[in-house]
Parts: structure tokens; sequence; C-alpha cells
């Protein structure tokens, strides 16, 4: 046993002097101290980066088998769209390995949606967390990307019209509109132009920029310590070692706990895999089980049900301004919904950061956001109405007062002094 003990010894010095394994073990997980308060909200950062292996593994497989080709086979069938019928029925487990991912690509929004959402609740963006908070955008707007790539790729009626609806918006920008939309489209309409460069930026582009900025985000993470649900700096008071007084490892004790809410995910994502994995037309639309027709427009489009939000926002702005149209402006505001939130660090003016020692205001705005947010979603999966449209622009009045009010109401709130030291709540 002392010759294989020797021996792991041996080959661990070598490795060492030659790439620093044991120095980022210690920086990242051993040594890395972070607070001992940690709760049921930070279970999402560790299930996000869960996710985004499942979805490199099992995309890896499904391009081991499709084809993103547009022109019909000798079935009369659109080759993309036969090939993930293939994988459905005749490779091995192909089945599972595309339900996965499908599966994978919604559960990735909920666990960032949750996540983005903890943020809100401690204050993880506040000085000095605002470099990983905007890493974290980037992330966001990356994954929004991606998931509309890869949303064209297997060429049902949804996917093909979804497309055609997202790339016109483009047209509506003021001149650079009609050349970028074209550029984007590979040719005058949505065909197998669009679907390879779709699919090149599905598989290649988008995951080489997402996976550099989640190194970004854990390396400035780390940097700076986690942030907790007290909002205490645990780096502030450390005992002679130089060790935070409210620190613990963060291996053993978080890898472990965090083992926790990756068993409980997973049962939960076998289970929709397994038994639901359409979810009612959310996670994978009825429509998308028929081959992408240019000369048949589905009754209603809509996007999958993460964009809804930013789409009723779209469709909210009904007038034009300034003699520009309408749909210019409200690709303006869909797009100005997305890029406000990274500017959270420099709205919020509070004194503090944790929810539990904010006032009401705060917290009333914050309600009236998540209520806003939510209708938005779900007047996204509907089809446009008077009345709809009516609630839709009142939810976004409200999404958009809730950040461009915040220096007002976050410093004119009635907060309670931050403790010195961490709580065990």
């Amino acid at each position: 046993m002392s010759k294989v003990n020797a021996l792991l010894k041996g080959t661990l010095d070598w490795v060492d002097e030659r790439f620093p394994l044991t120095a980022n073990w210690k920086a990242h997980l051993s040594e890395y101290y972070a607070p001992k308060n940690f709760n049921f909200w930070y279970f999402f950062g560790s299930l996000a980066l869960l996710v985004l292996v499942i979805q490199i593994v099992t995309g890896i497989f499904l391009v081991m088998h499709f084809k993103p080709d547009a022109s019909l086979n000798a079935s009369g069938v659109p080759v993309a769209f036969a090939s993930v019928e293939y994988i459905m029925r005749d490779v091995p487990w192909g089945w599972l390995i595309r339900y996965m991912h499908s599966t994978g690509a919604s559960a990735f929004f909920v666990v960032v949606y949750m996540h983005m959402f903890r943020g809100l609740l401690y204050g993880s963006y506040r000085k000095p967390r605002e470099l990983i908070w905007i890493f974290g955008m980037l992330i966001f707007l990356c994954l929004m990307a991606e998931a509309f790539f890869g949303y064209l790729l297997p060429w049902g009626q949804m996917s093909f019209w979804g497309a055609q609806v997202i790339v016109n918006l483009f047209s509506a920008i003021p001149l650079i509109g009609p050349d970028l939309s074209i550029w984007l489209r590979g040719d005058f309409v949505v065909g197998d132009s669009t679907l390879n460069r779709f699919f090149s930026f599905h598989v290649i582009a988008v995951p080489l920029v997402l996976l550099g900025l989640v190194a970004a985000h854990i390396l400035a993470l780390h940097e700076v310590g986690s942030n907790n649900p007290d909002g205490v700096e645990i780096k502030k008071k450390k005992d002679a070692n130089g060790i935070p007084l409210d620190g613990i490892p963060f291996h053993p004790y978080y890898t472990l706990k965090d083992i926790v809410g990756v068993i409980v995910f997973l049962m939960a994502f076998s289970v929709i895999v397994f038994f639901m994995p359409e979810f009612g037309g959310y996670f994978l639309e009825y429509n998308n089980f028929f081959p992408a027709d240019p000369l048949q427009t589905p009754l209603h489009i809509a996007p999958v049900w993460y964009f809804t939000p930013y789409y009723s926002i779209l469709r909210a702005v009904t007038y034009p301004l300034f003699g520009i149209d309408a749909k210019f402006w409200g690709v303006v505001a869909m797009g100005a919904s997305t890029l406000i939130i990274a500017f959270l660090p420099w709205l919020d003016r509070s004194p503090v950061k944790s929810i539990r020692y904010r006032g009401p205001l705060f917290k009333g705005f914050l309600a009236a956001f998540l209520v806003s947010f939510f209708i938005l979603g779900y007047l996204g999966v509907l089809a446009p109405t008077p009345a709809r449209t009516l609630v839709s622009q009142i939810c976004s009045v409200i999404y958009f007062g809730f950040f461009l009010l915040m220096p007002i109401y976050s410093s004119l709130d009635k907060c309670q002094p931050e403790p010195d030291r961490v709580t065990t709540k």
C-alpha cells in the first residue's frame, strides 16, 4: 500500500511541477472559504453547471447523427427533420439523448432564472461583485442566442416560422436592418443557408464563447468571494491564520451539500424526460412534430416559454414614434428589457444588500416585478387581443419601472442595519 501511495504522490508531484493542479484544487475547492450560511437558493449555480455539462454531452451525440440539410429526401420530408426522426426511432437510445437535450434546454433556463432571482434577493450584484454580475448577464445572453439557434435545427413547423419571425424583426433596424436580416438568413428567405448558419453558431461559435464566460464568471467569483443571505463580507473578519471566521471550505462541505440538490434535480429531470418530455407543449411544441412547410403558416406563432416575457414586451409596443415604425421600437424594448438587468449594480442605492434587511419599498417593487414577469410570460404564448395587449403594456411599464425607479425607492427605503457577522438562519 505504501508503494501505491508513493507512486500516486510521485505522479502528483510530477504533474504539479508542470501544471498547477494542487494549487487550483486548493484555490477553488478545499481552501476556498464560502460563507457558512448558504441556503436553498445557492443550489442553482452548481445546477447550472451540471445542466451545461448535460447539454454539451448530449449535443455531441446528437451531432453525430443530425444532418443540417433543408432539402427534401425521397419521401418529400426535409433531411434535417428526417434525421431527428431517425435519431428518435432508429438510433439506439437516441430518443433518450434527444429528450435529455430538449428538456435540458428548458431546465437550463429554469435554474438560470432561479440563480438570477437569488442575486436579486441577496444583492449579489453589489460591490465588489459587479464584474461577476456582468459576466453572468453575458452568459444569459449567450444562452438565449444558443437556444434560438438550436430551436431552428429540428426544422419543424414552429422552428421554421419562429425563426422567420425573429429574423424578420432585425429588418426593422434603420439602415442596417435589411442587410443584417439577409446576412443572418444567408438568403432572402429562411432556407438551407439559414439552417447551416444556425447549426454552426449553435454547435461551435456560441458554446466556445459560453464556456469562456463561465470560466470567467467562476474565476471572478472566487477572486472576491461568494455573497451570502446576510450580505455580509466574510473576508473582513479573519482569524490569525487569515481564514474567514464565518467561512467554511467549499470542499467537502458544499460539494457534499450540492450532491443533495443534484439528486433532487435529477429526479425531477428524469420524471420529465421519461414521462412528459413535451411538458404540455411548453418544452416541445406540438407543431414541431410536423416538418417545416414554407407554404403553410401556423395559426399562432409563439417562441419557447423562456422567451415569452420578452416577446410580450416586443408586442406591447404598438405605436410608432418619431416617424419610425412600431416594430423597431418593439425590438428596442425587447433588447432593453434584457440589457437593463446588467445595470443593477449601479441602479441599486440601498445601504444594505440582502432582502432580509431591506424595507417595504424594495419588497413591494420586487413583488410587482415578479408578478408582471410571470404575466408577460403567460401572455407571450397566447395570440394577441386588444385586452391582452393592454395588460402586456401595463406589465411592461411595471417591468421597466422596477429598474428605472430603483435609484429612488432603494435610497428612500427604510432598511434595518446589517449584522457584523453572518447568521445561521
